[in-house]
């Protein structure tokens, strides 16, 4: 099946046009990083493709979806040794995790020109082509069925209110999704709306969310002795993740009234992007609510325990989280939805939120098996003080709520090896 001449004619139309909208040296980067990826592949191909061995080549856009595609391609790995892994991503987020994969290969993804498309393929010759949640591309997923390369997509999601479901998107890229031959759903109505999208339903089975796997692994792996981990007293701390200036125009407020009461309380503040304007706009709002000036992560004298301790560089969050029994995790009081819950869950934690968690479906499963609490828009500062407060008048009650997302998570186990089954089927 062809990619259908709509999506082409996007694409071809749409690539040369990225320069003009690039704001940051981060996103120049990435989109070098495109253009180069056929060079890039072919260069690598040619000194460490093994055609001895099957290939398997996972994409995912960012690091998010690339935990999914990690808790995935280790258990295929463990089930088939010799199997070589590319990864892909398309985000310039992801280029450090990538990095830090037990793979073969790691790279850009190309931007899906059929001639981009073609040199990649050429050069890689993967046995298998694996997408991850949401992000098929149309021309590669084509192209590489067209070889007669199993396709697959795991963690497979799709919002109800997604662009995707609807035209022009919806028609223009319908022929990628036709040619997938194994699709891991994470619920039975994602299968649904996967097949609105031009699944094959005969093609999809529910696996479940492999994510959860790497978060419980990661959080297992954590070494005790990690200094990370002794920052402050759990009982006495809150860690916010991940927060945008509309989460700390929430969080600073309701901590300097907190300390009034709870001199004692600390909080561990992670901004979900730790800019220098950024890091000195929370040293200026903590002034102002005459809060203890904030003290960076990388400046912590050993041993201090000051009130407020700002995480200054990215990566760190999920092991930040061990040093509060009670979480925070930013973006609800934004545009762009709820950050991960999963961490703080994995680490049995009682677990805050903004009102705008867009159906989050890790918020929905804490609700229903676990506990979250949700602030309201207005009236958030006294919300957020008096939930606080009770966690911290209460440990013995706010330490079960934490055990409840734990056991959340631990019951949604298994959809790694689920996946890793499907693809070892298409391998044959």
């Amino acid at each position: 099946m062809a990619t259908s001449p709509l999506y082409r004619a996007l694409v071809r139309a749409a690539v040369p046009l990225v320069p003009m909208l690039l704001r940051d040296d981060r996103q120049q980067r990435a989109h070098a990083g495109r253009r180069g990826a056929p060079a890039a592949l072919s260069a690598w191909a040619r000194l460490h493709r093994d055609a001895t061995r099957p290939l398997a080549w996972f994409h995912a856009p960012s690091v998010g979806e690339g935990l999914q595609a990690r808790a995935v391609f280790e258990a295929l790995r463990a089930r088939r040794p010799d199997m070589q892994l590319l990864y892909t991503h398309f985000s310039p987020s992801a280029e450090r995790f990538a990095a830090s994969l037990a793979v073969d290969g790691t790279s850009y993804l190309p931007y899906d020109l059929a001639g981009d498309v073609r040199a990649a393929l050429d050069a890689v010759r993967p046995s298998l082509l694996v997408f991850t949640k949401l992000d098929l591309w149309p021309e590669l997923a084509t192209q590489a069925a067209a070889r007669r390369i199993p396709v697959a997509m795991v963690a497979a999601t799709v919002s109800p209110v997604s662009s995707r479901l609807r035209w022009p998107a919806v028609e223009a890229t319908r022929s990628g999704y036709q040619v997938l031959d194994a699709v891991g759903a994470i619920t039975a109505a994602d299968g649904g709306r996967m097949a609105a999208l031009g699944a094959r339903r005969e093609c999809i089975e529910v696996t479940g969310d492999p994510r959860i796997d790497s978060v419980l692994a990661v959080v297992a792996a954590v070494d005790p002795d990690d200094p990370l981990l002794g920052l402050a007293d759990p009982a006495q701390t809150m860690v916010a993740g991940s927060t945008w200036p509309a989460d700390e125009a929430v969080l600073l407020p309701a901590f300097a009234q907190l300390r009034t009461r709870h001199p004692a309380a600390r909080l561990v503040l992670v901004p979900h992007e730790p800019t220098a304007e950024h890091l000195d706009r929370i040293d200026g709002d903590a002034a102002r609510l005459g809060l203890p000036a904030p003290v960076r992560l990388g400046q912590l004298a050993p041993g201090s325990t000051p009130a407020i301790v700002v995480g200054d560089r990215v990566g760190i969050l999920a092991r930040l989280y061990a040093n509060g029994r009670i979480a925070y995790v930013g973006g609800g009081f934004g545009t762009s939805g709820i950050h991960s819950v999963l961490e703080p869950a994995a680490w049995g934690r009682a677990i805050v939120i903004g009102p705008a968690d867009r159906g989050s479906r890790d918020v929905e499963l804490l609700r229903a098996a676990g506990q979250i609490d949700v602030l309201p828009r207005d009236s958030a500062i006294d919300a957020l003080l008096q939930r606080w407060e009770a966690m911290l008048d209460h440990p013995d009650a706010t330490a079960a709520d934490g055990k409840r997302n734990r056991a959340a998570l631990e019951g949604e186990r298994g959809a790694a090896e689920r996946s890793a089954s499907m693809l070892v089927r298409l391998l044959g």
